[in-house]
């Protein structure tokens, strides 16, 4: 049960037909990745003597974002009225700026030749010093957003040079992890920082008129929003890859940058991604399967059922109930008709608030010796109400498995985690926080353990929130940086 979630981003270029509809279906495969706010930029890629006025029109770059789910801010009457074949879309769960329709992206950007529409997944961490140095040379910010940092950046750069050399001075200056997708000039961008921290992949819509969608490309923080939409995986953006889609409809791959090693966020495959997802030639679901299956090898124990925490911990549990031989039951019906940020009533109590989204199966456990699993634990409050109300149910033992190491730091690269004095595991043994639990035992995964289960090397994942070294530099953290010495093209 990590913090905070991710954003998600898609783009869209077709060669004929409306994009607005196609993102909104990427933008709803994406929704696990946000649920604050959601927002999409629409313009038309149509060669100059081919257009009538509305055409035209068209060209300028329509934007339409709100707060909600994708579905709360899309209505069929604003989908109909993005008119263009190419097209962003984001949603959105703040790890920078509060939660206001301000900081809902995608952001649109005037500067002398035109605008920019862009939208990002990640985080930086040097906006500090970017921002002061923006605002010193009368840069006007409207947002709270590490995102309207880079939006101004690039716009300063394009000005002096072409969109590819203007990109490749924005890389050279900001600090931190991001995905973007990028509407300038009649054409789809696509960038992935050189270490490929956030994920994002390309596929290719080849069918789509059959389903009233147009043919083209995609680009999506995951692949279930281009299955969603019909299309092909092609591959994943390499870090430090920009994809131009040009406006007439031709793929070109610049490698701006390319480092000696990676840093993929770990979490994507404990937490963040759909179980559906391909990342780096790897099925998720099948990682978080080898992870319940380890789990089961590093802390088995006598018990009569294997439980997740829904959803979370289903693909884990699946992996351990088959490695230790023990039946698979469900403790909980998650209640999906509740929202992330439902509001509760003043007096209500937060065990209402847990029982609301999950309600134990009595019949299931009573009586019973669980092992109760789940991804991870940040707080370790909302595990401990968990536990409890299997116990008041009837659970004879409750042994918490958990599919992840301890988190013992904060992120600072996305994920909107607490500090190190709120985080269960920073200053505690494995005793405390099994007491601390109410669980009758507790069992987290090794570090050798996750890295085996995912098959990417240490040294080409980031794992600073559970060894509290980062990839990049943070004032006052330990950096791995030398590891990672880019070269740039």
């Amino acid at each position: 049960m990590v913090g905070r979630e991710e954003c998600g981003i898609a783009g869209i270029a077709l060669t004929k037909g409306n994009a607005a509809l196609p993102i909104f279906y990427a933008l709803y495969a994406l929704q696990h990745r946000g649920q604050e706010s959601a927002g999409m930029a629409v313009c038309s890629s149509a060669k100059e003597g081919e257009e009538n006025e509305i055409r035209r029109r068209e060209k300028d770059i329509r934007l339409i974002r709100g707060m909600g789910f994708v579905y709360d801010v899309f209505t069929n009457q604003k989908l109909k009225s993005l008119k263009g074949n190419i097209g962003i879309g984001h949603v959105r769960y703040s790890t920078t700026g509060a939660s206001k329709v301000e900081n809902a992206e995608p952001l649109l950007v005037n500067y002398k030749k035109g605008k920019i529409a862009i939208a990002h997944n990640g985080n930086l961490v040097n906006t500090v010093d970017l921002k002061s140095e923006l605002e010193r040379e009368g840069g006007i910010f409207h947002s709270e957003t590490d995102t309207e940092v880079i939006a101004q950046l690039l716009a300063k750069e394009l000005v002096r040079h072409d969109p590819i050399e203007a990109i490749k001075e924005l890389m050279r200056r900001v600090v931190g992890s991001y995905s973007l997708v990028i509407l300038v000039d009649k054409t789809l961008i696509a960038v992935r920082d050189p270490l490929g921290i956030k994920p994002l992949c390309l596929g290719e819509i080849i069918d789509g008129d059959e389903e009233g969608i147009g043919e083209g490309y995609v680009i999506a923080s995951e692949s279930p929003a281009i299955d969603t939409l019909g299309g092909n995986l092609i591959r994943d953006v390499r870090p430090g890859e920009v994809l131009v889609i040009t406006p007439s409809g031709d793929l070109e791959s610049y490698q701006l940058y390319r480092g000696k090693n990676t840093a993929h966020c770990v979490f994507e495959y404990i937490y963040f991604a759909r179980p559906d997802s391909m990342m780096d030639g790897r099925l998720v679901y099948d990682v978080r399967m080898k992870i319940g299956e380890r789990l089961a090898e590093e802390h088995g124990v006598d018990a009569d059922m294997v439980s997740p925490v829904p959803d979370s911990g289903i693909a884990f549990a699946i992996g351990y109930a088959k490695q230790a031989g023990l039946d698979y039951m469900e403790g909980f019906i998650k209640n999906r008709y509740v929202g992330r940020t439902f509001i509760m009533p003043e007096k209500a109590s937060r065990d209402t608030a847990v029982r609301l989204k999950l309600n134990v199966v009595q019949a299931n456990v009573e009586g019973k010796r669980v092992v109760l699993v789940d991804d991870s634990i940040v707080r370790g409050t909302t595990s401990r109400r968990i536990v409890d109300h299997l116990k008041n149910k009837g659970a004879k033992e409750v042994h918490l498995r958990i599919g992840s190491p301890p988190i013992k730091a904060p992120c600072y690269l996305g994920i909107d985690t607490p500090t190190r004095d709120e985080l269960l595991a920073s200053n505690r043994t494995m005793d405390e926080i099994c007491r601390f639990l109410h669980a009758d035992s507790i069992g987290y995964l090794s570090l050798e353990g996750l890295i085996d289960s995912v098959g990417i090397d240490a040294n080409n994942l980031c794992l600073g929130c559970l060894t509290e070294k980062y990839p990049v530099e943070i004032p006052g953290e330990v950096c791995i940086a030398r590891q990672l010495k880019l070269t740039h093209f």
